[in-house]
């Protein structure tokens, strides 16, 4: 009896082991392999014999993750070729956790501070536009932002020597300038006039011949007028003033005949004095020029983050949102608007993002 039935024990292994090895690599449902461990006598005796090499089931467990794990290595690859391909700006922002902003004082609408002394106006919002890329490029959303009062004189060292990361203000683009920092996607055109007391008889620029005039000292209307002085010979003492504000003064006060500036800025000075009425814009532009943010020459990529920034403001409509909220409504310190209407240049910039120097 003993012989016979060892056979068939033997042979009924041998069956086992022959489906078991068939079936390497697919993984049995759970209810089915709790069955097959609640078997015959015989089949658990011989279950010894049937060994599934645990490496092939856990390579064929393993292969629904390949995909996620490819992703995840590559995303961290991609993450430290971010880190290390970062320019200078956005490395150092990123090392000292500080983004820093130069702004005008009192630069009406385009950066200046309000009662509060916060910065305020058309520049300063699109500025930290690009601070909210910056924290979303870096990963970074609690980025703090430093502000730092800069002026026409100082404004280019500070951005050159990292002092400053960001500049939007009121920086005309010009060739010159691109020779030592970079400039961003232009944000505003313009033209050049003079603002003047109603009472002065002055219209336009020839009038200025052998008077006083006063302008903002390192801005491209203090070079025309030296220019125009050595050129056409107009004999003008040129009156140099640190800032905006202390340039108008002289006009306020009598020193000067004409305060010579960006025709938006002259709107602002006018929008923030008491009797606005007193004072007139009058002169034909001499040129058209537009300003643009500034930035640390030779860092590509930071050029790259604001432009986008731009661009998208621009063409979405954001940006004449923006200019209808500070050029065409109520102002803050005195609730004055300045009533200046869009050009056909501004349009155009609109339509067209560009970053062209017009010198």
């Amino acid at each position: 009896m003993h012989c016979i039935v060892e056979p068939a024990r033997l042979r009924l292994a041998a069956a086992i082991r022959t489906a078991a090895a068939a079936s390497i690599g697919r993984r049995p449902p759970r209810r089915r392999a709790h069955a097959d461990r609640a078997t015959t006598p015989i089949a658990r005796c011989t279950a010894r014999f049937v060994t599934r090499p645990p490496f092939r089931q856990e390579t064929t467990m393993m292969k629904p993750l390949r995909p996620l794990l490819s992703i995840a290595v590559g995303c961290a690859l991609a993450a430290a070729a971010h880190a290390n391909d970062a320019g200078p700006t956005l490395k150092k922002i990123r090392d000292t956790g500080v983004v820093t902003l130069g702004v005008r004082e009192s630069s009406v609408p385009f950066s200046y501070y309000d009662q509060q002394q916060r910065t305020i106006g058309y520049s300063q919002e699109i500025a930290l536009k690009i601070v909210d890329e910056i924290k979303k490029t870096l990963n970074r959303p609690n980025l703090t932002v430093r502000e730092i009062p800069i002026t026409s004189q100082n404004r280019i060292p500070l951005v050159q020597n990292g002092t400053v990361d960001l500049e939007c203000g009121s920086t005309t683009h010009t060739k010159e300038r691109a020779n030592q920092v970079s400039f961003s996607n232009s944000i505003f055109q313009y033209g050049m006039r003079l603002i003047v007391k109603k009472s002065s008889g002055v219209k336009d620029f020839p009038d200025l011949a052998g008077k006083t005039v006063a302008t903002t000292a390192g801005t491209t209307e203090e070079r025309l007028l030296r220019q125009w002085n050595a050129e056409k010979g107009m004999a003008m003492q040129i009156i140099s003033a640190k800032d905006h504000a202390d340039a108008f003064l002289n006009v306020k006060s009598g020193r000067a005949v004409a305060f010579f500036m960006d025709e938006p800025l002259l709107y602002g000075a006018k929008a923030k004095e008491a009797n606005p009425g007193d004072y007139v814009i009058t002169g034909n532009s001499p040129v058209s020029e537009a300003y643009g943010c500034m930035l640390r020459k030779d860092d590509p990529g930071f050029k790259q983050l604001a432009d986008r920034v731009i661009a998208r403001m621009q063409r979405s409509g954001e940006a004449e949102a923006l200019y209808v909220k500070w050029f065409n409504r109520p102002i803050p310190p005195k609730g004055v608007n300045l009533d200046y209407p869009l050009s056909a240049d501004m349009k155009q910039l609109f339509a067209n993002p560009n970053d062209k120097a017009l010198d």
